[in-house]
């Protein structure tokens, strides 16, 4: 029989409590060893997470919105994210506590390794409370916050002027079209109008396309969405483009264009832009209108001269030689460059619809066709004896005469968020000069006057002293030249009636009509 020695493990004293232990390379117990080390430090026991009660979504920093449900993989994942010295350990377990809901608590058991000694790892488990903080997102703030638009109308226009948008000032003040804007920036190149409910801003795209020709574009951005519900919240943006010809601009466009509209002349004018462009022929005073349709169609119809490249002309002899259309008549114009008048004896005559407008000796504004350089596809297949050397547009006053003659109406304006950056210098100029121009035409056009309501001013009496004072020292011809100034009708204009402050809280005061 075969002995079979009995095999026994040996056993050593704890160096520190003297306890009988498996021998190992700290020759100590776990408890000693777990006294001594402690493998959690640098690890936090207590965190905070933040929780938007709205849309019920964490917040994973710095700056991203999850959601996540209650004892999930995602939420776990978010609450180790928030402990820094996991990174030092290795991470063996990790799992939720039950804890109340309504606690605001939440509570992860985590179980760790370390090697404290050499060869000798610990294992130790332990407990991390977090905090669930009130918090709002981004976005629900962006929701709850007071005067929050939900719709906005960008209106735009590409030119280098600002009278359109002075004229479409007055058309909405008249009409009350910005009862229901919360806000109105003005931005470069057009506004901005903020409402608060989409169903406004289509009503205000509607009225602008009423007044003017326009083409919009709809855009909409996802703001927040209930998971409860199914619902979500979008902001709309309208972009609205108003067509690029305005009054008293060149307009040139391809001979089939021209034969659509009614055989007109492929070189026009532009008389008025209301819900249609109106075009004039100056050599046989056809006229014609350009829908908004027809232009945004194509785009072919293009605008080549415009304000800024008017040059004076001095009137020499009118001759009028063809049939009349409402006020203009179409006459042969002897006309000479001002800067020539005295120089030399250059004339020109031209064929113009203003023969009942000009006399001679009066001073006129128009587009000198022989030293402008215009650039266009359309106008280079243009035959060039069908095209005029001066294309006259309007009469014009000395400016003298007119700061002499101050105005005794006004117009209102409506209340404007000029946003982050106040215009230039410059550009106050330029805008200074655009709205005495959009005045001039008030008061030279009466058709264009009958959109707009002008109100009298309060201080006729101080200017018109004033007035009375310096053309007592004005020779007689010069006040005879000045009774030929275009002035408003004092049956146009309106009495500025205010019965209480609130009524004018969504208007500034009056923008002054005078020089």
């Amino acid at each position: 029989m075969e002995y079979t020695p009995e095999t026994r493990e040996q056993l050593i004293l704890c160096c520190e409590c003297g306890t009988a232990i498996p021998p190992n390379p700290a020759n100590m117990c776990v408890n000693c060893v777990r006294s001594i080390v402690d493998i959690t430090e640098g690890i936090p026991k207590h965190a905070t997470v933040h929780w938007c009660k709205n849309c019920e979504r964490y917040l994973q920093p710095p700056a991203t919105w999850m959601i996540c449900d209650l004892e999930s993989r995602e939420l776990l994942a978010l609450c180790l994210k928030k402990l820094k010295g996991l990174t030092k350990v290795r991470l063996i377990d990790a799992g939720f506590i039950w804890t109340e809901p309504h606690s605001r608590r939440i509570k992860v058991k985590l179980t760790i390794q370390k090697e404290v000694f050499a060869a000798t790892i610990l294992q130790q488990a332990f407990e991390v409370e977090y905090v669930v903080a009130s918090m709002m997102c981004p976005d629900c703030t962006r929701v709850m916050a007071q005067n929050m638009w939900k719709a906005m109308v960008q209106v735009r226009q590409k030119v280098d002027h600002q009278r359109t948008f002075f004229y479409l000032e007055q058309l909405i003040l008249k009409h009350g079209a910005h009862a229901d804007t919360i806000n109105i920036k003005e931005v470069k190149g057009g506004l901005d109008f903020h409402f608060a409910q989409r169903a406004h801003a289509i009503k205000m795209c509607e009225f602008l396309g009423s007044m003017v020709p326009t083409r919009s574009k709809t855009s909409e951005q996802l703001i927040s969405s209930d998971i409860h519900s199914g619902t979500s919240n979008y902001k709309f943006t309208y972009s609205v483009e108003i067509i690029p010809i305005c009054k008293d601009d060149l307009v040139v466009m391809p001979s089939k264009m021209a034969n659509a509209l009614g055989q007109i002349a492929p070189l026009v004018l532009c008389t008025r832009v209301g819900n249609s462009v109106h075009l004039i022929d100056i050599k046989t005073l056809q006229t014609a209108e350009l829908t908004g349709l027809s232009y945004w169609r194509q785009e072919s119809v293009k605008s080549i001269s415009g304000r800024r490249d008017l040059k004076q002309f001095y009137v020499m002899d009118v001759d009028p030689v063809g049939p009349r259309s409402g006020r203009f008549v179409l006459a042969d114009i002897t006309i000479q460059r001002m800067a020539d008048v005295g120089r030399n004896d250059d004339v020109i005559i031209v064929r113009s619809h203003l023969g009942g407008i000009l006399k001679i000796g009066d001073s006129a504004l128009g587009y000198d066709l022989l030293t402008a350089n215009i650039n266009d596809e359309n106008f280079d297949k243009l035959n060039p004896d069908d095209i005029p050397s001066v294309v006259l547009v309007k009469k014009t006053y000395p400016e003298g005469r007119r700061k002499r003659k101050p105005r005794n109406w006004r117009l209102k304006s409506l209340s404007k968020d000029e946003g982050d950056l106040a215009p230039k210098k410059q550009d106050q100029e330029k805008q200074e000069i655009d709205f005495e121009a959009f005045l001039r035409d008030l008061e030279e056009d009466p058709e264009l006057r009958s959109g707009v309501n002008l109100y009298k001013d309060a201080n006729t009496n101080v200017h018109s002293r004033q007035a009375g004072a310096m053309e007592s020292d004005m020779d007689e011809d010069d006040n005879d030249d000045e009774n030929e100034l275009p002035e408003v009708p004092l049956e146009e204009l309106l009495e500025d009636m205010k019965l209480n402050d609130d009524e004018s809280e969504g208007e500034d005061d009056v923008r002054m009509g005078m020089e």
